[in-house]
């Protein structure tokens, strides 16, 4: 039975002596296994620890000798084992939870001098020094010659780089990775991300800069990426859009999207109330969605769009006289936020007020409605403006929507008055 983690053994005499331990643990390997006992000439159970100081170990008897075992924290991978002779507590930490629990219930059995033959006994012999090196957090590949073709990622890594090495898809082996906090696949040729990257519940920066891909699955952002995911890096791909639950990754920061064939932001892009560095330049975008006005930015570049010249004369008409009844009830529904889902309606119905449209007079339309577009300066939702054109500008059309006649006209009075002024 062997364990790897990080330990201290500390000499409970110590305080009598004014004297604290170090507080911190050392990376080691435990092995619990027979050793002759060359005073009694018979073979006892021992614990034995190695580390990279000492390779060849310090032994500890087993049977009888344990005083107490502290195990309040031993699903975060922490223990404590008291023994009687010498006096010291050996703590353990950063321990995998469940061959914890296995060796706890080993020592445990020797302890009480149980069967040998039903113990899961190792050789107590000295250990290599790559055991008992520390876990290796940080790892960066930009050669497809160093890419591990027959080893394994270390499963320690909360930092991986795997750029240059002409990957078509992502490796199944980095999803395994569960305490990856940053994963860079940047300047690769992946086309297609598996949803199993939402597994990775401690990401929170995603560096995907340069590759081939077509599409950000809905899957992902209803993943656990809702509560980790810090900064997104699409930049340099094929999307054409982006999915509208792209805005329940309410945790983003940092979002570049710049050098990809997007038509339009998400509808609901305005949810991203954390957003505060926002990229999309050299992308296909005419007009911005109306819940661009809500956000909150530090910086800003939409550079090389071809924005279209706002008219608020030039309009999409989409209303009918009088409206129908299931415009209408959906219109009620939003207006006086009735809770609604698919085990009270139908989920197509649940889809349309999820993409539901606010009037400059801030009522809700659905499916029927105005649309135009409006010239919006860029610095009314960001601190610092990359400008839009050659020319200098930092206005941008944003769509508005209107839900009856009466509203779009009152607009156009108001614009008119402007623009008389």
């Amino acid at each position: 039975m062997k364990l790897q983690c990080d330990v201290e053994v500390v000499n409970r005499m110590l305080p009598t002596f004014g004297m604290k331990s170090r507080g911190k643990g050392t990376r080691a390997v435990l092995s619990i296994g027979k050793h002759l006992d060359k005073t009694t000439q018979r073979s006892n159970i021992y614990l034995m620890i190695c580390t990279a100081k000492d390779r060849a170990g310090s032994k500890y008897k087993l049977k009888g000798n344990i005083e107490k075992f502290f195990t309040w924290f031993v699903e975060e991978g922490k223990a404590t084992v008291r023994l009687k002779e010498p006096a010291v507590d050996i703590c353990l930490s950063k321990a995998d939870s469940n061959s914890l629990k296995n060796f706890l219930s080993a020592a445990r059995l020797a302890d009480r001098g149980s069967d040998t033959s039903s113990l899961p006994l190792s050789t107590l012999t000295p250990v290599r020094a790559r055991d008992v090196e520390q876990p290796k957090k940080k790892l960066a590949i930009v050669s497809k010659k160093d890419y591990p073709l027959t080893s394994n990622f270390p499963h320690s890594l909360e930092q991986l780089q795997v750029s240059y090495c002409k990957l078509s898809r992502v490796d199944m082996r980095m999803l395994s990775l569960k305490a990856l906090r940053k994963l860079d696949l940047s300047n690769n040729h992946i086309k297609k991300l598996p949803a199993t990257i939402g597994d990775l519940s401690c990401l929170s920066e995603l560096i995907l800069h340069n590759n081939h891909l077509e599409a950000f699955s809905e899957a992902l952002c209803l993943s656990t990426l809702q509560r980790t995911l810090q900064h997104l890096d699409l930049s340099q791909n094929r999307l054409q859009t982006l999915p509208a639950q792209f805005c329940q990754l309410r945790e983003l920061v940092n979002l570049k999207l710049d050098d990809n064939a997007l038509l339009c932001l998400p509808f609901h892009i305005g949810r991203l109330s954390k957003l505060r560095f926002l990229s999309a330049a050299h992308n296909q975008l005419t007009v911005l969605p109306g819940d661009f006005r809500k956000l909150s930015l530090e910086n800003l570049d939409l550079f090389g769009n071809p924005f279209i010249q706002p008219n608020p004369l030039d309009h999409k008409m989409q209303l009918t006289f009088p409206l129908p009844l299931q415009e209408l009830a959906s219109r009620a529904v939003a207006n006086l936020r009735i809770p609604y889902g698919p085990h009270l309606i139908p989920a197509h119905l649940c889809r349309d007020l999820k993409i539901a449209k606010t009037c400059d007079c801030g009522r809700i339309c659905i499916s029927f409605y105005i649309k135009t577009a409006v010239s919006m300066n860029l610095h009314q939702v960001s601190h610092t403006v990359v400008l839009v054109d050659d020319m200098g500008g930092t206005d941008a059309p944003v769509e508005q929507h209107f839900c009856s006649l009466s509203c779009f006209s009152e607009f156009l009075d108001n614009s008119l008055q402007r623009g008389t002024r």
